[in-house]
């Protein structure tokens, strides 16, 4: 019945704001010139941070994942851990690998946020060398001597990781779908007097706004040949506004965490950018 559900039903599940997954079923659609969502069913695997993390604030928090789970009938993969950044990703791919194997349609990486606070340094993609190399242009071939630039894989740079993190996940599952998410807007956290983070009108210990990292998702996609969902835009969530911290968790000492408003709406947001891209090759 879940591959019944079309691009109608899901305009009616988005604008009842109370209609369940169950209810939607039950609605009769016309199915003809009527497009599917398709990751309706899907099985996704989950690479992320404390906003990933199903055991954030001991469970309370209904994650975004968990709406798409309701709405669509996915079935979820998820390894986000709170405080990770994005050297983690082989660590998360190893156990989505592990318990999964190659059964997960697609995969969604949502990092970068903790990078930034970490203060790691944005780096550069590639590095660059002088090599000689066979070529030809309306002449006989020969070698010559070229610029070559090869992705720069290191652990101490913010593009490094995500040269790390992405190589890793195509070598280990070539034919699935990848997504990126970039990072949302941060404002100010307090999570104790070793743990307070200024908002993101600050620049990090090492001199770079939040934006920097942001970009660096951007162009990954770009880089890589994955897609990017720019949440940091799309959400439409910005906890530097007073009025959006209706989205925020605690408007006096967490204004980085969504909270339960805040999932959903990413949520909603995810439900559309992904009808752009396959679930599954």
């Amino acid at each position: 019945m879940r591959q019944k559900i079309v691009g109608l039903l899901l305009v009616c599940l988005l604008l009842g704001g109370n209609t369940s997954f169950t209810q939607a079923q039950e609605m009769v659609v016309s199915p003809d010139g009527m497009i599917k969502h398709p990751w309706v069913g899907m099985r996704v695997g989950y690479i992320g941070d404390s906003i990933t993390d199903p055991n954030l604030y001991n469970g309370s928090i209904k994650n975004y994942w968990k709406w798409l789970d309701e709405w669509l009938g996915i079935t979820s993969y998820v390894y986000g851990i709170s405080g990770r950044q994005w050297n983690d990703v082989p660590n998360q791919g190893e156990r989505l690998l592990k318990e999964h194997g190659q059964e997960v349609d697609a995969i969604l990486v949502f990092l970068g946020t903790n990078d930034f606070n970490a203060s790691i340094p944005v780096g550069s993609w590639y590095t660059e060398t002088k090599e000689m190399v066979m070529a030809a242009r309306g002449k006989p071939k020969q070698e010559v001597l070229r610029t070559k630039r090869s992705f720069h894989y290191t652990d101490s740079t913010y593009k490094g990781r995500i040269n790390i993190g992405l190589r890793w996940l195509k070598q280990h599952f070539p034919d699935k779908q990848i997504i990126l998410l970039t990072p949302l807007h941060r404002s100010t956290a307090i999570f104790g007097d070793t743990n307070v983070q200024p908002d993101e009108n600050y620049q990090n210990a090492c001199s770079e706004y939040i934006d920097a990292y942001v970009e660096a998702i951007r162009e990954a996609g770009s880089l890589w040949g994955v897609p990017v969902i720019d949440f940091n835009a799309v959400s439409g969530i910005n906890p530097m506004v007073e009025e959006q911290l209706i989205y925020l968790r605690d408007t006096e000492t967490d204004r980085l965490h969504p909270n339960n408003k805040g999932h959903e709406r990413m949520a909603r947001t995810l439900l559309y950018q992904l009808l752009a891209h396959p679930a599954r090759f």
